[in-house]
C-alpha cells in the first residue's frame, strides 16, 4: 500500500510537468529544446542503464538490451519513412505538389506517431509504478530511493507527453487525455505489483526498445523542430539544461 501512496506523488508531478508544458506560449522553441534534453537524459542516465542491468545476456557479443535499443530506434525510423511523415526539407531541393487526400494522410500519420510516442511514455510510467512496487517489496530503503527517482523524473514524463502529443499535430484535448493517462499510469503499475511482479528480463528488453524509440524522437524530430524557427544559443542551452537536470535527478536519487 505504501508503494501506491508514493505513486500518487508521481501522479501529481506528471500533471505539473504537463501543466508547465502547455503554458509555454511563444517560448515553444525553448520548451522543445529542454524536452529533447530531458529525453536524452532519461535515455542515457535512467532507461539504458536499467535495461542493461535487467537484460545483460549477450547475443553474438552484444547485450540484448542494446540490441533492443537499436531495434527501437530503427522501428520508428522505418515507420516514419514508410508513411512519409518525416519532416525533412525535401522542398528545398525539388518542387512537390500534394493533393488534399495526400495532405490528410500525411497529417493523420504525424498524429499517429505523436500518439504512439505518448502511449510509449504512458507504458514507461506504468513500468515506473512497477519499479516502485518491486522496490518496496525488496525493502523500505530501496523503495524510498526508487520512489524519489520516479517522482522526480515523472515531471519530465508529463512535460514530454504533452509536448510530443501536441508537436505531432494532435489537439489539446487529446494531449490532456494522454497526460491524464500518463499521470495515472504509475499508480496503476504500483497497484498491479500488489498481485505480481513483471519478469526482470522482459522489463529490460522493453526499456531497451523504448530507449531507442525515445532517442530517435529527440534527435530526429524534436531537436530539428526546436532549432528551425529559432536557431539560437538559448535553445541549445535549454537542451544542455535538460540533460543536466536529469543527471542531477538521477544522481540525487541513487
Amino acid at each position: 500500500m505504501t508503494a501506491v501512496l508514493v505513486a500518487a506523488g508521481a501522479f501529481l508531478m506528471t500533471l505539473i510537468g504537463g501543466f508547465v508544458a502547455q503554458r509555454t506560449g511563444d517560448r515553444r522553441h525553448l520548451v522543445l529544446g529542454f524536452a529533447a534534453g530531458l529525453m536524452l537524459g532519461v535515455v542515457a542516465f535512467d532507461l539504458l542503464p536499467e535495461a542493461m542491468r535487467q537484460a545483460p545476456d549477450e547475443v553474438h557479443g552484444v547485450p540484448q538490451a542494446l540490441l533492443m535499443f537499436a531495434v527501437g530506434f530503427l522501428t520508428i525510423h522505418v515507420v516514419e519513412r514508410a508513411v512519409a511523415i518525416h519532416r525533412g526539407h525535401e522542398s528545398e531541393y525539388a518542387e512537390h505538389t500534394h493533393g488534399h487526400q495526400h495532405a490528410h494522410a500525411h497529417h493523420a500519420g504525424r498524429q499517429g506517431v505523436g500518439l504512439t510516442a505518448a502511449l510509449a511514455l504512458v507504458g514507461h510510467s506504468v513500468m515506473d509504478g512497477f519499479a516502485i512496487g518491486a522496490a518496496f517489496q525488496a525493502g523500505t530503503t530501496v523503495g524510498t530511493v526508487v520512489a524519489i527517482a520516479v517522482v522526480a523524473h515523472d515531471f519530465a514524463d508529463g512535460f514530454n507527453t504533452y509536448t510530443i502529443t501536441r508537436l505531432y499535430g494532435n489537439n489539446r484535448r487529446r494531449a490532456l487525455t494522454l497526460l491524464a493517462a500518463d499521470a495515472l499510469a504509475p499508480v496503476s503499475g504500483a497497484a498491479i505489483t500488489l498481485a505480481f511482479t513483471i519478469p526482470e528480463h522482459l522489463l529490460g528488453l522493453y526499456l531497451g526498445f523504448f530507449s531507442g524509440f525515445l532517442l530517435y524522437l529527440a534527435t530526429s524530430d524534436i531537436l530539428p523542430e526546436a532549432h528551425s524557427p529559432h536557431p539560437s544559443r538559448s535553445t541549445l542551452l535549454c537542451t544542455v539544461a535538460g540533460v543536466g537536470f536529469m543527471w542531477l535527478v538521477i544522481g540525487l536519487a541513487t
